[in-house]
């Protein structure tokens, strides 16, 4: 097999959509969310994202990037106006729609209607989710950060509540991504299905790591042992 080495200077010299491709490819496969705001006079924006990460589970706090802030960023403006977003994570039959939300429709145009996609309210909270969506997370604005080497910025939020599928909530906690039917993303325009290889169990210097079942108990008698010596 052929390997080939890309300079700097030859990263610098590509054409701009072709080193986005490639850089956006780097990174390998990203969560597939939709991003859902309200603007100060209630008017709904729905822009898709692959840079959801997460930053601590106490506080549950998720973070993502927007690019930076040349032109108008409707959802960043909503979030810094009201203070509040949904994440909405984006399965395989809303793919299609899901990528068409990152074209730029004006600010008083809906994504929601412009893609055919079902926007409601959840109690009071003050953004809109994304109805079709299997989970589905509203958030807290909580802090905004300029990465200064390129003017991206990163918005961090805390999650409020989650709405999801009962089945896919394992016992330990575990979210079975795969059971929702989620995508994933690579590069900017290239969307999968995942396979799970296996859930293996918390590594520790005591024993080597053993495989878990889906529900995140010993999967044989051997790692049933291994887990007891550990009580």
């Amino acid at each position: 097999m052929e390997n080939i080495t890309l300079s700097k200077r030859e990263l610098d010299q590509m054409a701009t959509r072709e080193r986005a491709h490639l850089v956006n490819s780097l990174s390998g496969f990203k969560s597939a969310n939709l991003i859902g705001s309200t603007d100060q006079n209630g008017n709904h924006n729905l822009s898709i994202v692959s840079s959801v990460i997460h930053l601590g589970s106490n506080p549950p706090l998720l973070g993502f990037i927007v690019r930076p802030h040349q032109v108008e960023r409707h959802s960043l403006e909503n979030i810094l106006n009201t203070g509040f977003y949904t994440i909405n994570a984006v399965s395989t039959d809303l793919a299609v729609k899901a990528h068409q939300t990152s074209a730029r429709y004006p600010k008083q145009t809906s994504e929601f209607d412009a893609v055919d996609l079902t926007s409601y309210t959840h109690n009071d909270f003050k953004a809109p989710f994304v109805l079709e969506s299997p989970l589905k997370m509203a958030m807290k604005f909580i802090e905004r950060i300029t990465i200064e080497s390129n003017q991206t910025e990163m918005i961090i939020g805390e999650i409020q509540f989650i709405e999801t599928i009962a089945h896919a909530l394992m016992p330990d906690g575990y979210l079975d991504i795969e059971a929702l039917e989620l995508v994933t993303v690579s590069g900017l325009d290239s969307y999968h299905v995942t396979s799970r290889i296996q859930r293996l169990s918390y590594a520790k210097t005591q024993h080597d790591t053993y495989p878990l079942t889906r529900e995140g108990e010993p999967s044989s008698w051997e790692a049933f042992k291994n887990n007891l010596s550990l009580i």
